[in-house]
């Protein structure tokens, strides 16, 4: 077996949001189990209940997308990135406030254009070695490289210039104009060793699940689509230390599995996130708490724009408006989401309602198909298979069919429809899940993660191109350049309107995260707004 480190808010009942106000690129997946791993799912260490116990936590997504913290987007391997590795300054994850993580502090000038910042004394990677500078700069190097495609480009690229070394513990950050928002963006730049990811394949190997940081919690073994094991790291000396000797993270993405795992006499897990709405009233009254997080989590339709008549806006309008998208709320979620009227979830400070809200309007769908001159329309929907995404389709189906449009669905694997969008395989429609909240909460950091010029979403549309696309990237562009917060939030919200028009790439919903745990076992629990699981203040009951 390999060693993949060697060389190297309160809990609330249903909320009904209705009257209430991301995904991996296609990784291709290995298996990195180290001696004396877990080596199945049902390998959890000999369960929890005490300090020497493993925590089992259940996650409802893949653990088979990237783990290259530079470029996922995977659920999983985000939310155990968290655990393994360290950034600048780390966020809380519910209120996004940064703290210091490697750095001893968070800069007092938030608003300067040159952010000093002093790594911890005797920080350590897992492999013993010292954490420098020159890791730091190593980072922000491949994330600023022209000539490097990484997801994280597109959340630094405008507004930071480079990173430069001072000294073995001293690093700076220049920018190219002020932007305090970048302070709560530096847990997406985690400090990786450059000893170990700067060799021949290493990146390669990062996308696989190699993992080596400077975290509370050590990768101990990796096995795709079965479970990620952890260990507490004894050299860390950080502002979070472990409080889980070990830790065993089951992927399981079928719900009924999934939610076996935690419940039930023959439960063996304390925690799991992605819990289907129709069980939360039976895990109550099995004595589990059951809370929500809601935020930028959608269903979101992308249209193939090369591919006819998706590269007609008013057929790409008329998809939007056929679904019964309150149905869809009621019956696939038990009420606990709200169909979009923004790209912006209600909730978002910079939230409006956009230009153009698709409100079920079905004659109007069947009037544009006309307009367009199209007829027999026939779909073959590529979709994720996340539980309740796969609950959402027969309404989309339905809603579709009733309009005229011939409706087949191909749920499959996270992993499986992005690897066919990364080969730039022909397709459709995508329906799948999205939650830019995993990266921040900020509106400029949320739109450029789907419409940045040139990252992965706008490729997979084949829209980058188009003249409103170039006249839309100009507009963020310059959104994110100004100075002055209320005048930004209006520029970030008129531009959200042409997203909105276009639906290029648009959500249909918003929905409700819901997160269960064993409350009489562990505390210190916070159920998130996306998608993972965040042990970082929890511990023990």
């Amino acid at each position: 077996m390999r060693d993949v480190t060697r060389g190297v808010p309160a809990p609330r009942r249903r909320t009904l949001l209705k009257y209430t106000g991301a995904l991996g690129a296609g990784a291709a997946a290995a298996s990195l189990p180290a001696c004396g791993g877990p080596e199945s799912t049902n390998d959890t260490g000999g369960g929890g209940g005490g300090r020497d116990g493993t925590l089992t936590a259940v996650i409802g997504y893949g653990n088979d997308g990237s783990w290259d913290p530079t470029q996922t987007a995977s659920a999983f391997s985000m939310a155990a990135n968290h655990h393994i590795y360290e950034g600048l300054l780390d966020t809380d994850p519910i209120s996004r406030e940064p703290y210091a993580a490697l750095a001893t502090e968070v800069p007092k000038d938030p608003h300067g254009t040159v952010w000093r910042f002093t790594l911890r004394e005797g920080a350590t990677f897992h492999d013993g070695k010292p954490v420098t500078a020159d890791d730091v700069v190593f980072v922000f190097d491949r994330i600023l490289d022209p000539d490097t495609q990484t997801l994280a480009k597109g959340f630094f690229a405008s507004w930071l210039e480079k990173a430069r070394a001072v000294d073995r513990r001293t690093v700076e950050l220049v920018l190219r104009f002020p932007f305090p928002d970048g302070l709560a963006r530096l847990t997406l730049a985690k400090v990786m060793p450059k000893h170990v990811f700067s060799r021949p394949g290493a990146w390669n190997d990062a996308v696989k699940g190699l993992a080596v940081g400077s975290g509370p919690y050590r990768q101990t073994a990796h096995h795709p689509k079965s479970n990620t094991a952890f260990e507490a790291f004894d050299g860390y000396n950080g502002p979070r230390p472990p409080a889980f000797r070990r830790m065993n993270w089951l992927t399981i993405v079928d719900a009924a599995p999934r939610v076996a795992k935690i419940s039930g006499s023959g439960a063996d897990a304390q925690i799991a996130d992605n819990i289907p709405y129709a069980n939360i009233g039976r895990l109550e009254r099995g004595g589990l708490t059951v809370a929500g997080g809601a935020g930028m989590n959608n269903l979101f339709l992308m249209f193939n724009t090369r591919r006819k008549p998706f590269d007609d806006v008013r057929v790409r309008q008329a998809l939007h408006y056929a679904i019964d998208t309150e149905q869809m709320v009621e019956v696939a979620l038990k009420g606990h989401g709200r169909p979009a009227t923004s790209f912006l979830d209600e909730a978002n400070p910079c939230h409006r309602r956009a230009g153009t809200v698709y409100d079920h309007d079905p004659d109007r769908a069947r009037a544009l198909l006309r307009q367009a001159g199209v007829s027999g329309l026939e779909i073959d929907v590529l979709a994720v298979n996340v539980s309740w995404i796969a609950d959402c389709l027969p309404t989309l189906k339905s809603s579709w069919d009733a309009v005229g449009v011939r409706t087949t669905l191909s749920p499959q694997e996270t992993t499986a429809v992005f690897t066919k969008l990364d080969q730039k395989r022909d397709y459709q429609v995508v329906a799948a899940a999205s939650n830019p909240n995993q990266f921040g909460l900020d509106a400029d950091l949320i739109m450029h993660y789907n419409h940045g010029p040139g990252n992965l979403w706008m490729q997979y549309t084949r829209w980058a191109g188009h003249p409103v696309a170039e006249r839309l990237f100009r507009d963020m562009a310059a959104a994110t350049r100004e100075p002055d917060p209320e005048r930004k939030k209006a520029m970030i919200q008129d531009y959200i309107d042409v997203v909105a028009e276009q639906a290029v790439l648009y959500p249909v919903l918003h929905n409700e995260l819901m997160t269960a745990w064993d409350a009489d076992r562990l505390t210190g629990i916070r159920a998130q707004p996306y998608p993972g699981i965040n042990l970082l203040r929890a511990k023990w009951a």
